[in-house]
This record gives C-alpha cells, structure tokens and sequence, in this order.
C-alpha cells in the first residue's frame, strides 16, 4: 500500500512507531504476564494470535514461551520494528500486515489476544476462531472521566460491556475487571470458550 492510499489512522500509527523508542515499551502487558501460567495449564495447544499487535510486544513474550505466534496489525512501520525484534531474539513470529475492519479469520486458534484495541464486529469472529477450550484475552481502554481525551469514544468499552457481551457467548468468563478510575481506564476480560 502506497504512503497517498494509507487512511489517516494508518498514517497516525506509522508516524508513532516510526520512533526509536518502542511506544509501550518492551515488558508484555502485565495482565498477560500475570495470568500466563494460569491460561497455560487450560488451554489445549499452543498456537497464539495477537490481534493488532503493534511493535510485538506481547507476540515475543508468547514466542519465548514456545507458542506458535501469529501477530497482525495495520502498521507497517510497528511489524517492522516487531520483526527486527523477532530477529534478533532468534524467534519465529508471523507477523502479517492486515486491516481489521472486515477482517475474516481463516485459522482457529488456542489462545487469543487483544490488548488496547477495539473493534466490536471483530470480538465475535475471534470467539469463532478459537478452537475448543481455547482463550481470549482481552484488556482494552474503557470510557469514564478520566480517559485521556486523545481517544476517540468509539474506541472506548462502555462500563459492563464487555462483560455483557461475552455472556452471550459459549463458554466461561473466567476473570473480569473494570478499573473506572485508575490513570488509564481499562476493562479486562479471561474467556474460555466451551468444549
């Protein structure tokens, strides 16, 4: 894709990560590092998504923990600095440039990740693409006062919404956190899919 038909939220991201300094840092999120042991002991395989990845973070903390990664995002300019990363930790990640509106899966997988992003047409079809007993996780910015006001609401999870939405769906919810007031508001959420 040229620079001119790049949409204005791709240029934005590519502009972000173009910088030398990885943009959240090189640590995985903690709420995956704090539940990994747990998730590990109930998943059935070890194949991983990471659903708009960015610079890699969390796809190379899944590698060195022996998953099979696939890891997509819109950003050419993040895989790239994900994929150097990848390099030169001697790891193996399928990094793949994708555009998340409509995007159709086409594997299942063991585990899903879905960390500060949303997309809500997309939570359905990544519990579709999770094989049985399969996990996804995900932990994302969630609307109240104390949001930073660069976020669009659009991109924000309304309080219990996740929660909601995932109740309708086969399977259990295995943790869920709303933390309204903290400095970046998020919501997270474990769910395990039925056998």
């Amino acid at each position: 894709m040229s620079e001119g038909t790049k949409s204005a939220e791709e240029n934005k991201w590519d502009e972000l990560f173009k910088s030398t300094e990885f943009i959240l840092g090189t640590n995985p999120s903690p709420y995956l590092e704090t539940n990994i042991e747990s998730i590990e002991s109930i998943i059935p395989g070890r194949k991983a998504l990471d659903i708009a990845c960015g610079e890699g973070r969390n796809s190379i903390f899944l590698a060195m923990r022996r998953f099979t990664v696939t890891g997509l995002d819109r950003s050419e300019a993040g895989l790239q600095k994900a994929k150097n990363w990848m390099e030169r930790e001697e790891l193996e990640i399928d990094f793949r440039i994708a555009n998340l509106e409509g995007y159709e899966f086409t594997e299942t997988y063991d585990l899903i990740i879905n960390f500060n992003f949303l997309l809500r047409e997309l939570i359905p079809k990544a519990v579709g693409a999770l094989n049985k007993k399969g996990v996804l996780i995900i932990d994302t910015l969630l609307n109240s006062p104390f949001v930073p006001t660069t976020h669009k609401t659009e991109f924000l999870l309304r309080p219990d919404e996740l929660y909601t939405m995932f109740s309708g769906f086969p399977g259990d919810i295995l943790s869920y956190d709303e933390r309204l007031h903290d400095q970046v508001p998020t919501s997270k959420l474990i769910f395990q899919k039925s056998a």
